[in-house]
């Protein structure tokens, strides 16, 4: 089966995330555990690894860190990604998360549906790059994608 069935999060050193950031990553890694798509392609001349996989997250030397495991914690991959690339799609979507909590308090809805879909928008975009970013890694469908985005925005910035 082509999936993550744990995930573990590395925030040692990180602070504490707000209760907004807290319940977004709860949400995302259950969501993710429900259901994602997560395959790695065979190397050359290799069979392919099979899965269900155990996922660890973590941001090392400033790098985004993909240690990969079988179900039965033998080590299959690791990937250490530039964290560069998602900088910027990672502050808007904090900046537009941040908009869109103030508005839920005071804004009628059509201007809380705007916000909303603004926010998809760029989790969408940072869900593209993660994508990008995994080519030839790792083979992920656009769900499993946003909700490990997430994840990375918590990471990325510390809680």
């Amino acid at each position: 089966m082509s999936r993550i069935c744990h995930i573990e999060i590395d925030d040692r050193g990180l602070p504490a995330p707000t209760a907004e950031v807290e319940q977004e990553r709860k949400v995302a890694i259950f969501d993710l555990l429900e259901d994602n798509s997560f395959a790695l392609p065979p190397k050359v001349g290799e069979t392919p690894q099979e899965g269900p996989f155990r996922l660890g997250l973590s941001i090392r030397e400033k790098r985004l860190v993909f240690d990969i495991q079988s179900e039965g914690e033998e080590k299959v991959a690791e990937f250490h990604l530039s964290l560069g690339p998602f900088r910027q799609v990672v502050k808007d979507y904090f900046q537009i998360c941040e908009s869109y909590f103030d508005a839920v308090k005071r804004l009628p809805p059509s201007q809380i549906e705007a916000i909303d879909m603004a926010r998809r928008g760029i989790h969408n975009e940072g869900a593209r790059v993660l994508q990008e970013r995994l080519e030839g890694k790792a083979d992920l469908d656009i769900d499993t994608a946003r909700r490990l985005f997430t994840l990375i925005c918590v990471l990325h910035f510390g809680g």
